[in-house]
């Protein structure tokens, strides 16, 4: 079964629902099985960080570099809202991890900030200045 794992994720996975659908749990490729689900529920968390940097990172420059505003910012800002929002409802176990994912997300979008808006990172400040309430525009 590791061997399919391997050489084809896709039908492995089909094999795996026809197997748990069967109550064929001594056939489950447990290991893989393990690996993957742990994998799928990080990889929300990393949606998660991502939109957050995405929209920290357009409040930013709406906010220190006011003389450039675009309206693809708005639209950017409200649709990462929108996204995490989303995001929240179907996974709502993250809420508790939104202010770990601000403080790391506003980290990266700091370096970002600057490498878009040519200021310096010392321009920003050093935490995050919004509030989550802020941040998702509540």
């Amino acid at each position: 079964m590791n061997n399919l794992y391997e050489r084809d994720f896709y039908q492995w996975t089909i094999q795996q629902a026809k197997l748990l659908k069967a109550g064929a749990l001594s056939q489950l490729d447990i290991e893989n099985l393990i690996e993957e689900v742990e994998a799928m529920g990080k990889s929300q968390k990393k949606e998660l960080l991502s939109r957050l940097t995405v929209l920290i990172l357009h409040l930013l420059k709406w906010d220190y570099q006011t003389e450039r505003r675009v309206k693809s910012w708005q639209k950017t800002i409200a649709t990462q809202r929108t996204e995490i929002d989303f995001l929240l409802y179907d996974n709502p176990s993250l809420k508790r991890e939104i202010q770990e994912s601000v403080i790391r997300a506003y980290r990266a979008s700091i370096k970002r900030a600057a490498a878009e808006t040519g200021l310096p990172e010392s321009a920003f400040p050093e935490s995050c200045p919004y509030s989550t309430e802020q941040i998702m525009g509540e």
